[in-house]
């Protein structure tokens, strides 16, 4: 029932092209890792702590990582900390920025990580002539949040920014963050001759690599184990598999350029509940909003340019049955509790 993401990969090999990720224990940057070592990289990749199993032992586990994974500690507020790590790469993924929803000090916590970490990993990419592109992982956050209206006749596409001072008024801090990180970003690279391609996934779903949650899956946990209610609100729904993907993709088509949306479906989280109730009619999920406004609108998002990347998104039901499958297999979600198999259902 899973998509092979595998078959995709493995199409072409880049025998003894070196890249650098940064932040690879993430749910995303793992994935990452995975997609280019299938490819033939090796992989030269940053984690806060080298010697933490739970940041690593997934990572060394992958095939190829005996071989060709070298584990590196690197910290994004350290100046200099990434100099040695990217030298003699051919391209770098920055993957590594804080997600946290809830902050004492989002400029410490969040912003000046975010903005900060980004510039130091320019910085040292700067210094490396055999770097021929780094691939920036932002997020639709970044488009979404300013006072444009919207609705079932609005498209977001690449040409949107969220509003600063939007941000800072609905204190929306991890958006800001990535906001500023990307803007920052961009900046920096053009002054400094850096080809840099923006990658901006909406929520992120799907299967996990690491034995911890992150932010969106632990939310998604949460949501189906037991919640009360549910938010008002639509959410722009992408594949993890499709993500690490197309990071791959941005790399490897040289015509990629600048920010590329990343988002299969958009949907009311309401919707949602209903979906995985199909496939999981024992899950406890939650049948009341947290509040009684009418439900907001829907958007659509551009593909367009996504699919320049050859990204076949991943289908929506697909995703968050092996999101379910994957909880359970980590022992975070109850087997008692999903009874019903998804895949029997998709079958």
């Amino acid at each position: 029932m899973q998509q092979n993401t595998d078959a995709q990969v493995v199409r072409g090999m880049s025998i003894g092209k070196v890249v650098c990720v940064t932040g690879a224990s993430g749910y995303i940057a793992s994935w990452l890792v995975k997609v280019l070592l299938q490819r033939g990289y090796t992989v030269k990749a940053t984690v806060r702590d080298p010697n933490d199993p739970k940041k690593t032992e997934h990572l060394r586990a992958l095939d190829g990582a005996s071989r060709r994974l070298h584990l590196f500690k690197a910290n994004l507020m350290e100046e200099g900390a990434f100099d040695n790590v990217v030298a003699g790469c051919d391209a770098v993924f920055h993957t590594a920025s804080p997600l946290l929803l809830t902050v004492n000090d989002p400029k410490v916590e969040l912003i000046d990580p975010a903005v900060e970490g980004t510039l130091n990993i320019l910085r040292a990419c700067a210094k490396v002539p055999s770097i021929k592109r780094v691939v920036m992982t932002s997020s639709m956050s970044s488009l979404m949040f300013n006072r444009i209206p919207q609705g079932p006749d609005v498209v977001v596409d690449e040409t949107w920014f969220s509003d600063v001072d939007f941000c800072k008024e609905i204190k929306f801090w991890y958006v800001l963050s990535k906001t500023l990180a990307e803007e920052a970003g961009q900046k920096f690279a053009k002054e400094n001759g850096i080809d840099l391609v923006i990658m901006n996934p909406g929520f992120v779903i799907g299967p996990l690599l690491q034995p911890t949650l992150n932010e969106t899956t632990k939310f998604f946990l949460n949501l189906i184990n037991g919640a009360q209610t549910f938010p008002n609100v639509n959410f722009t729904f992408v594949d993890v598999r499709d993500v690490a993907y197309a990071h791959l993709q941005a790399l490897e088509i040289p015509s990629a350029s600048g920010r590329y949306c990343l988002v299969g479906a958009v949907l009311h989280l309401s919707n949602i509940l209903k979906i995985l109730h199909q496939f999981y009619p024992t899950l406890r999920l939650p049948e009341i909003a947290e509040d009684s406004k009418f439900f907001v609108s829907v958007n659509e998002v551009s593909k367009e340019k996504a699919k320049s990347l050859g990204i076949d998104f991943i289908p929506l039901e697909t995703s968050l049955v092996d999101t379910v499958e994957s909880l359970k297999e980590k022992g975070f979600l109850s087997v008692e509790s999903c009874y019903g198999h998804g895949n029997d259902v998709l079958e």
